[in-house]
């Protein structure tokens, strides 16, 4: 599959199979991935730790989703080094406008200060990336998330890579034959991720 452009059918077909996307650094070439382990978070096992707690009491964000999935992306992709090229912004744009792709918008003062995106099949939910341009903004945004998520009887939360910042909010690893087993139940229905 290494070298295929992106367009929404391979990406559903890609995320059904256990992949995901990314570009070589240097050529820009398209690379699939399905690592072992894989990191999910278990929707019943995020850790919302006291500080977070005490920034979710102050309610000094707004919460959407949907509203702004272009915004998403591209503060995702405000890095100095970043994947997330004017392809993967094109590709997942069309996802979203197909209903598959999804953000989550954290507000304050009208401005777009965090949030997160991923892919929604069956209830399975792939989030890509997500940011923040205030203290605390990106984890507020994985928290509705999971809460969405959960308020929907999803089954699946995968976050690709482990890295300290994820295992902190309560993201384990699974062995890449795990996840798949996992996968194929979440996609085992009709029933659809709805934002509102």
């Amino acid at each position: 599959m290494n070298g295929l452009s992106l367009d929404p059918g391979l990406l559903r077909l890609a995320y059904a199979r256990g992949y995901f996307p990314m570009p070589h650094p240097d050529t820009g070439e398209i690379l699939w991935f399905s690592p072992d382990p894989r990191a999910i978070i278990p929707l019943g096992g995020f850790h919302c730790s006291r500080s977070l707690a005490r920034t979710l009491r102050l309610g000094a964000f707004e919460i959407s989703m949907d509203r702004d999935f272009a915004g998403v992306m591209a503060g995702c992709a405000e890095r100095t080094e970043t994947w997330i090229t004017d392809e993967f912004k094109t590709a997942y744009g069309r996802l979203h406008a197909e209903g598959d792709a999804h953000s989550l918008e954290v507000w304050q003062e009208d401005k777009l200060v965090g949030g997160v995106y991923g892919v929604a099949l069956g209830r399975a939910f792939f989030a890509e990336s997500m940011f923040h341009r205030v203290t605390d903004a990106s984890k507020v945004a994985l928290y509705h998330l999971v809460e969405r998520l959960r308020q929907q009887d999803m089954l699946l939360l995968e976050v690709q890579f482990l890295t300290s910042h994820l295992a902190s909010l309560g993201a384990v690893e699974i062995p890449r034959e795990q996840y798949l087993r996992r996968l194929a139940a979440a996609l085992k229905t009709t029933s659809r991720f709805v934002c509102s």
